[in-house]
């Protein structure tokens, strides 16, 4: 019986204000795992460059200006390419969200309101209908009955139709009909919250090359610093001149190659600027390298982590010319009840010659079953019945 009133009801103020003081409130997931301070320091910070920067700090005391700027140069050269390209990535990362931020129709204390989805928590009781985006996950309740868009989350284009006690998925879209639903998954607990933090999470992962590389550089880098320690100790007992002292340096920190480091960071950077000039996104540098070792590459369907929206590229008309085309198109949209990513695309692209405030005598709604959709309208200027299939329309005058 409290389940039922609470199907009926909502929740209350102060049952919601319990459930969040329990924890059962909205986390949104959080934001990629690395700070800029983080990324800043572990690519400055770490362990090859204290100690390269350590010989310039050494070069400049010895008088080795030129030799310690350009040590220097190279090591931040390479730097300011790992920084803005690694920047650029959390930055795409942190505005990856399956969730378009919209409001969410709630009934709290009986009446319906509309919330931002980090205000719902578990047991609210939420409306949905044709257009809505689902926030949280949960079943259905009522004898409701949708027809749901789950491209984002499955790359699946099929709608599929939904009962009483069916499971909605966050990140999904109402179609066709109206139902309520409870919330059982917010948040970042949500199938597209889940989904959201395994995109956004960042994962450290060196290359072959680059293992063997950095491994060279530490081996040649303690071997320089021994033989500089050896050198320094025996100016000291053989009272060996400051100039050959300097010199007899400059040729051990020789053995370093500094410019192995910028020649990598170019090779990278190149690659990632024409990786990029295709529309993809590089997190890291090393992932060009990881791909060219790549034979066969398996992509979803898009809709999984893409915009799920369409766009009409253009218009053939037959029997008709195209302006008198876009009015019915524009015009069509604008009275049906039912949207999605089609019907979505031809009206923005029509909208310019769209006639508002037809009378419209019946509709028949589109289904995924049926194909098309159709309006009587009764106007002295568009009078007829108007059929929509797939992204075809045709008008049967009476």
């Amino acid at each position: 019986m409290q389940r039922q009133q609470l199907d009926r009801q909502g929740l209350s103020t102060h049952e919601v204000e319990e459930r969040r003081a329990h924890g059962l409130g909205c986390v949104p997931p959080p934001v990629t795992g690395r700070s800029y301070l983080r990324i800043l320091r572990e690519n400055v910070l770490n362990s090859i460059n204290v100690i390269l920067f350590s010989i310039a700090l050494a070069l400049v005391f010895l008088g080795q200006y030129l030799d310690a700027f350009i040590s220097v140069g190279v090591i931040s050269f390479n730097m300011l390419i790992s920084l803005i390209q690694e920047v650029r990535a959390k930055q795409t990362l942190d505005h990856i969200a399956l969730l378009t931020r919209p409001k969410a129709t709630v009934v709290r204390d009986g009446q319906e309101c509309l919330l931002e989805p980090e205000a719902l928590v578990v047991d609210d009781l939420l409306i949905v209908h044709p257009g809505d985006q689902i926030v949280v996950d949960g079943p259905i309740v009522g004898n409701g009955r949708l027809e749901v868009d789950e491209s984002l989350l499955t790359g699946e284009s099929n709608l599929v139709t939904k009962h009483e006690g069916d499971m909605l998925y966050s990140g999904t879209f109402c179609v066709i009909g109206s139902a309520s639903y409870r919330a059982e998954k917010v948040g970042v607990q949500s199938l597209a919250g889940t989904l959201t933090v395994r995109a956004r999470a960042y994962r450290e992962m060196y290359t072959p090359l680059q293992r063997e590389i950095n491994l060279v550089i530490r081996v040649l880098l303690f071997l320089a610093l021994f033989l500089e320690l050896l050198l320094i100790a025996a100016s000291i007992v053989n009272f060996v001149p400051i100039v050959e002292t300097v010199r007899m340096a400059m040729v051990i920190i020789g053995i370093v190659p500094n410019g192995l480091f910028l020649c990598i960071s170019m090779a990278y950077a190149l690659g990632a600027v024409r990786i990029v000039g295709k529309g993809a996104m590089v997190q890291k540098f090393n992932a060009i390298e990881s791909l060219s070792h790549v034979d066969v590459l398996c992509l979803d369907k898009t809709g999984t982590l893409t915009t799920n929206s369409l766009e009409l590229a253009s218009l053939y008309p037959y029997g008709i010319d195209q302006a008198a085309l876009r009015t019915l198109l524009g015009s069509y949209i604008a009275h049906t009840s039912s949207r999605n990513a089609t019907s979505e695309a031809i009206g923005a692209a029509c909208q310019e010659q769209t006639l508002s405030g037809l009378p419209v005598r019946q509709e028949i709604p589109f289904s995924s079953a049926r194909k098309w959709s159709a309006l009587v309208v009764d106007d002295s200027t568009l009078r007829g019945v108007y059929v929509l299939v797939g992204q075809l329309a045709s008008g049967l005058q009476s």
